[in-house]
């Protein structure tokens, strides 16, 4: 399975993305309205620069107190964005996912940002995945006795 057909599944891929000078504020009220979490840092909504969680901005709030809402995205972001493309296998995308504890990873097509790929959306279709095939597996051995 390929990250296409995983986006090609879905009702919709999620293009959440914030500007790297909007305000830490200003991205926590993003992830609540679109009940996502995390966002894709870019000028212009095409090139990835960084990415932002709910984890860095609980760690940074940790860290520096709550003086950090009004500081900027770019402040907390990860700048050394691990993406993928619509070609890379499913599995080998949950293989980094878990490997380097990542729960968001921006798509990117011809170097631009074209949607984000969750854990959750990998896991979803993993486990349609395996139901369909215990499906198939019980229909041929009820079929066989």
């Amino acid at each position: 399975m390929t990250v296409q057909r995983i986006i090609d599944s879905l009702e919709r891929v999620e293009r959440n993305y914030i500007a790297p000078d909007a305000t830490i504020r200003d991205a926590l009220s993003v992830l609540a309205e679109k009940n996502v979490g995390a966002l894709v840092v870019s000028s212009n909504g095409d090139k990835v620069e960084g990415i932002l969680s709910e984890r860095d901005i609980v760690r940074g709030i940790t860290r520096d107190g709550d003086a950090l809402l009004d500081g900027p995205v770019s402040d907390l972001m990860t700048e050394k964005v691990v993406t993928c493309v619509a070609t890379d296998t499913a599995a080998s995308i949950m293989s980094v996912m878990l490997s380097k504890y990542l729960r968001h990873m921006p798509i990117v097509e011809d170097g631009r940002f074209v949607g984000t790929l969750s854990i959750r959306d990998l896991l979803q279709k993993r486990l349609t995945e395996v139901e369909s095939e215990a499906d198939a597996m019980r229909h041929y051995i009820e079929g066989s006795v």
